[in-house]
């Protein structure tokens, strides 16, 4: 665990460096979707599920860093600054990025973009920078999105919404609730992942079948798995805090680095007939070895060298997640309109998209996230409540 400059409290190191693990799995995932046929095809085919990852670190490292301040006079308006200063910088900055990016991603595949009007574009923008998820009038790629510029900023939605489930009514709950609050969200992962359909909200779309798949608009399914995404992670993430359970691990990150590299590399499983197969894989990840890698990273000690690449790791982690996905649109679009050129060409542009991402993300990082936090920290958060 270390001191950053902008908390209170240590950091859990290797939870930070899982973090990064798994938003770089989420960059090459994303290379991958743009030429796979569908997702059955793919061949790094679960980073999607970096999302419920991702949700049970926030819901860990939530109740480590405000557990106690309540008791200590936290209020509501200040937990909700700390929480805008941590996260919303960068979802500027992503919708900044894929503002100025927007008209290089046009395609015969997504022609609404090149015929797209300015005025429109700015309130697309500004929609964006307040987080206020757009209607299907926006969804400018046909893609359902509710964030055109910068597609991943739906799982930002809601993060926000745990955010204030956590501070309004969660943090109140004693240890026991907590857990059947989990269970609950159990039956709800198991119900989408295996396609159940307990409330007859889940489509009967093949390749979207016994997958956790979705959560980024607003039609009641997606609603629904956005939902059920949410909220096992978060709180049995939160649960797993609150219990103090670790699990203590020699190398604990790096095996479990290695393990989530697998789990979220994973192809399809169960190919086109036997599709029930990977709604079981993504259930067991969700609902058990997430937990237990959490526990294993809050639980493991590092050595100098592990400490200094899970810094590292950690710092662009955030910024990567949300300022590579304009690059993304990009690729789709190139790889839309140059599809007959060679193979080597396509592996070329590919690499050369994953390195762009670091380094916009470093830059990001280095220049805008953390400057921009430290100023907004030192000029609203008072020293007593830090």
């Amino acid at each position: 665990m270390c001191q950053p400059a902008t908390s209170s409290k240590p950091r859990f190191l290797i939870l930070d460096g899982l973090r990064g693990i798994a938003a770089i799995i989420v960059v090459i995932f994303h290379i991958f979707e743009a030429y796979a046929a569908d997702p059955v095809q793919q061949i790094v085919n679960h980073g999607y599920l970096a999302v419920d990852f991702f949700f049970a670190l926030s819901g860990f490292v939530i109740g480590y860093a405000y557990d106690d301040r309540w008791a200590r006079g936290m209020t509501f308006c200040n937990f909700v600054k700390r929480r805008l200063i941590r996260l919303h910088p960068m979802v500027i900055m992503g919708s900044l990025i894929g503002l100025l990016t927007f008209y290089f991603t046009a395609s015969p595949s997504c022609p609404n973009v090149a015929t797209t009007g300015i005025a429109a574009l700015l309130l697309l923008f500004v929609m964006c920078c307040l987080l206020i998820p757009s209607p299907d009038t926006f969804d400018l790629r046909g893609w359902g999105e509710t964030y055109s510029l910068d597609g991943p900023m739906w799982t930002l939605m809601w993060e926000y919404m745990a955010n204030l489930l956590y501070a309004l009514f969660i943090r109140r709950l004693p240890i026991w609730m907590l857990a059947l609050l989990v269970l609950a969200a159990a039956v709800l992962t198991v119900d989408v992942a295996l396609n159940i359909n307990l409330f007859n909200l889940l489509t009967t779309d093949r390749m979207q079948i016994n997958t956790v798949i979705g959560g980024w608009s607003l039609t009641a399914e997606q609603l629904y798995i956005g939902t059920t995404r949410l909220l096992y992670p978060f709180f049995c993430g939160l649960l797993v805090y609150r219990l103090g359970r670790r699990i203590r691990l020699s190398g604990g990150f790096w095996w479990c680095a290695a393990l989530v590299a697998a789990m979220l590399a994973m192809p399809r499983i169960g190919g086109y007939s036997a599709m029930w197969q990977n709604g079981l894989y993504e259930a067991i990840c969700i609902l058990l070895l997430f937990p237990l890698i959490v526990m294993t990273g809050a639980g493991s000690a590092t050595g100098v060298r592990t400490s200094a690449a899970c810094r590292w790791l950690g710092s662009i982690s955030y910024p990567l997640y949300l300022s590579h996905y304009p690059l993304i649109y990009m690729l789709f679009a190139w790889n839309r309109t140059h599809a007959d050129l060679a193979t080597p060409v396509h592996i070329f542009v590919g690499v050369s998209v994953f390195i762009l991402s670091i380094a916009l993300a470093l830059a990001v990082t280095r220049l805008y996230d953390i400057p921009i936090r430290r100023w907004l920290t030192s000029r609203f958060i008072t020293t007593a409540t830090r």
